[in-house]
């Protein structure tokens, strides 16, 4: 892991954006994005209690994928299509994978959540993080395909290798990478853990342009 080059991002980056993202000079150039928004309600329509009745809990995971803006229109209208065609049952398999993916085992959440995903082709890393990351935004990251490639070659992380179908090896290793980054610079360039993907993926565009 390349620290030395992250810290010489930080330093040109805060020298043009003493504030952070809270410099009025950056904001303009980041997406509309409300985060506490979206966190609030993926709390509300993802609440453990909720999970007692599979079809609501499997409709709260769609409007979460729905609301956020980082997943594309083709994959919503691909999730929403699918979860049309799920019966009782296999609405009830969802939800479990769900909720230990939330509030239970981890591990077995992810990966029976990709298992499950695999079938309709929908196993992808936007879909499988957004939701983690809505509940808990400050612990879990959302993996951008391109984003995660260009860290991994920049920042020079080890023993990590991006490939397109989702695992819970990876992620955890990425995760851990990635806080261990975080805790390096200023907390100003890191409100939430996508506010901090998103500084870096500024920092690496920057170089290339």
């Amino acid at each position: 892991m390349n620290i030395e080059k992250l810290k010489d991002y930080e330093a040109e980056f805060l020298e043009q954006y003493p504030n952070g993202f809270d410099d009025r000079n950056f904001f303009p150039t980041m997406k509309s994005f409300n985060p506490l928004k979206l966190e609030e309600f993926a709390k509300e329509v993802l609440k453990k209690e909720n999970f007692q009745n599979p079809s609501l809990a499997v409709d709260g995971f769609f409007k979460v994928v729905q609301k956020s803006v980082f997943v594309s229109l083709f994959d919503k209208l691909k999730l929403k299509d699918m979860i049309a065609t799920l019966n009782s049952y296999e609405k009830d398999m969802l939800s479990i994978e769900l909720y230990e993916l939330l509030y239970g085992n981890k591990k077995e959440g992810f990966e029976g959540l990709v298992e499950f995903l695999a079938q309709y082709k929908l196993a992808k890393w936007t879909i499988i993080s957004v939701v983690p990351y809505s509940l808990n935004r400050h612990q879990d990251y959302f993996i951008k395909p391109t984003t995660t490639k260009n860290i991994i070659k920049t920042f020079e992380l080890e023993d990590l290798i991006y490939k397109p179908k989702p695992s819970f090896e990876f992620y955890d290793k990425y995760t851990k990478a990635l806080d261990k980054m975080k805790s390096s610079i200023d907390k100003s360039l890191s409100p939430d853990n996508v506010g901090f993907t998103a500084f870096l993926r500024v920092v690496m565009e920057s170089k290339d342009t």
